[in-house]
């Protein structure tokens, strides 16, 4: 029994058929149907064995992936000829191969049977609303990720890469202040072997753990939000931060929303970059810092905020610009002149959003024809902060910056005047 794609009389080249713990008998018939008229089928060892029951009825082969599994998987998408079969996990659109091969060869391409996700399967365990609980996936990015979502009140799942994973993520959350949280870690779960054990993060010590697992934490500490302007203290800088208040307008300006990619040219301690994609989880980062060890300092600062896997680095504007994936939003906050100004209005993607922070009175001039030629907004910032004078208190105003902000509207518009 072939399947074909909705309106399509054409089979699909690949069908993906999601498989939980309890291996053969958690599969509906139409599924079971595509394994046993299946030519080959590739999946991890543990799911291939969950068809031994059943090779009676298998007319195909089983293929298990090489490691590493990404480059076996691109080979077969690309060499494929007949139709071939893969197993994934539970749901294999819920950050699942899936979504993966649909990505590289399109949806007209694929005909998925999804299973119960783990994510399921674990809130049906714990009593929680799927709805109200934050997921991270430590699959692909590394355990930091959790402290993306950790914040005094929630409730995560954590998609474990391996056995390793529950310990990281308890030694992290700890670390943060997130020791009297709950962990629960679920393990084989909807399998003969299901097995769920909890207890407080500071007081997590069992071993070992099954490779298949899913960590749920029921958050307990400091209020940790997405929202722009965190302390300058939660950075590790040398003084080159846009500081607090002007960074939660930055972003804010640059306004971050979906899978969009950002340029933070000059990034210092990386805390612009860092916001921005703390913002919405689905965007990307280049950080363009020519020293050393600020390029260090951010990537640490990247990591400790749980957007490490999400931000990659690159050296100094405008020589680095020149290769990088075209953005679409970028920020300027050091190194600012016209030649970096023209590379990025220039790499700037139709409707992309460009924010520049000047505190020079040159480089404020330059923002001000900037704005002459291409409108936008531009505003002066400035914030004064109560600091001590003697026995008493004063306003102390930092040095006043000017911003500006614009949208290239028009792919072909000329760059920007020449100083």
């Amino acid at each position: 029994m072939s399947s074909t794609p909705s309106g399509s009389g054409v089979p699909p080249r690949f069908v993906v058929v999601g498989i939980g713990a309890d291996g053969w008998r958690g599969l509906g018939d139409a599924a079971r149907d595509e394994l046993r008229d299946a030519r080959v089928i590739y999946g991890a060892t543990r799911q291939l064995a969950l068809l031994d029951e059943v090779e009676h009825e298998l007319t195909g082969t089983r293929e298990a992936w090489r490691s590493p599994m990404s480059a076996h998987l691109a080979e077969v998408l690309e060499i494929a000829s007949d139709q071939i079969h893969i197993l994934a996990s539970g749901d294999p659109m819920f950050h699942g191969v899936g979504a993966s091969i649909v990505g590289r060869v399109g949806a007209d391409q694929v005909r998925v049977y999804p299973a119960v996700s783990s994510a399921c399967l674990a809130c049906a365990r714990l009593g929680w609303d799927l709805a109200t609980v934050r997921i991270v996936s430590a699959v692909t990015a590394d355990p930091e990720v959790v402290l993306t979502e950790a914040t005094d009140g929630g409730r995560l799942l954590v998609l474990s890469r391996d056995d390793t994973t529950p310990a990281a993520i308890s030694e992290l959350l700890a670390q943060n202040g997130f020791g009297d949280s709950t962990m629960t870690v679920l393990e084989q779960l909807g399998g003969p072997d299901e097995r769920i054990r909890s207890s407080a993060v500071d007081s997590w010590a069992y071993s070992p753990v099954d490779p298949l697992n899913i960590v749920a934490v029921d958050c307990v500490g400091p209020r940790r939000s997405r929202t722009p302007g965190r302390d300058d203290d939660t950075y590790d800088h040398d003084g080159q931060i846009t500081k607090s208040p002007i960074r939660a307008i930055t972003v804010a300006a640059l306004e971050p929303a979906g899978p969009q990619l950002l340029w933070d040219i000059g990034s210092g301690s990386g805390s612009v970059a860092i916001e921005w994609l703390r913002a919405d989880d689905r965007g990307r980062a280049i950080a363009f810092e020519q020293n050393a060890e600020r390029a260090q300092r951010l990537t640490s600062n990247a990591r400790r905020h749980g957007v490490g896997h999400r931000l990659s680095l690159r050296g100094a504007a405008p020589e680095a610009l020149s290769d990088a994936q075209s953005p679409d939003a970028v920020f300027i906050g050091g190194g600012l002149d016209e030649k970096v100004l023209n590379a990025a209005w220039n790499a700037l993607r139709p409707s992309g959003r460009i924010v520049a922070n000047a505190v020079t009175v040159e480089n404020q001039e330059i923002l001000v024809r900037w704005h002459a030629e291409h409108g936008g907004t531009l505003r002066r910032l400035s914030v004064e902060t109560v600091a001590p004078l003697g026995t008493m208190t004063t306003w102390r105003p930092a040095l006043p910056i000017v911003q500006w902000a614009a949208t290239r509207d028009d792919p072909a518009h000329e760059a920007g005047p020449k100083a």
